[in-house]
C-alpha cells in the first residue's frame, strides 16, 4: 500500500470531513494545506488535495493556493487525486483545477469527488473510493 498524504484547506468543515473520508480510505496521513510543503511531497508516494470553490470558481488563495502552486513542479509523475465542495456555479474550479494539474504531468488516479455545500453520504462514500484508489 502507498504511502498517502490528504492535504487539504477547510473554512467550513465540508472539506475536511471529506479529507476524513479519503483519510479512511487510503489509511493516509491528514495534513493542512498551511502543514504541508514541496519539500514534503518526496515523503508520499501519492497525495490528495482538498479544497473548496472560493469566489469566481477558484482555489482559497490565502493558504491553499500559495501551497498549491509550491508543489505544482512536484507533481509529474506523482499519482494525485482532487476533492471539494461548492456551493454556486456547475463545478468549472474542479476541471479547472485538473486540467492544471493534467499540464504538470501529474497522474490523476481516480476521478475527482466534487458535492455541493456538505457531503452527504454518497460524497462521503466516494471519498473513500477515491482513497482507496490513491493507495493502489
Amino acid at each position: 500500500m502507498k504511502k498517502v498524504a490528504v492535504v487539504f484547506w477547510s473554512g467550513t468543515g465540508n472539506i475536511e470531513s471529506m479529507a476524513d473520508a479519503v483519510v479512511q480510505g487510503s489509511n493516509g496521513t491528514k495534513i493542512a494545506a498551511s502543514d504541508f510543503s514541496s519539500e514534503k511531497m518526496s515523503e508520499y508516494d501519492a497525495v490528495a488535495f482538498g479544497c473548496p470553490a472560493m469566489g469566481a470558481e477558484e482555489l482559497e488563495d490565502t493558504e491553499f493556493l500559495p501551497m498549491f502552486e509550491a508543489v505544482k513542479s512536484e507533481l509529474g509523475g506523482k499519482d494525485i487525486a482532487l476533492f471539494g465542495s461548492y456551493g454556486w456555479g456547475d463545478g468549472e474550479w474542479m476541471r479547472i483545477w485538473e486540467d492544471d494539474c493534467k499540464n504538470t504531468g501529474a497522474n490523476l488516479k481516480a476521478e475527482s469527488v466534487i458535492c455541493t455545500d456538505a457531503p452527504d453520504d454518497e460524497a462521503l462514500e466516494k471519498c473513500r473510493a477515491l482513497g482507496a484508489a490513491l493507495a493502489e
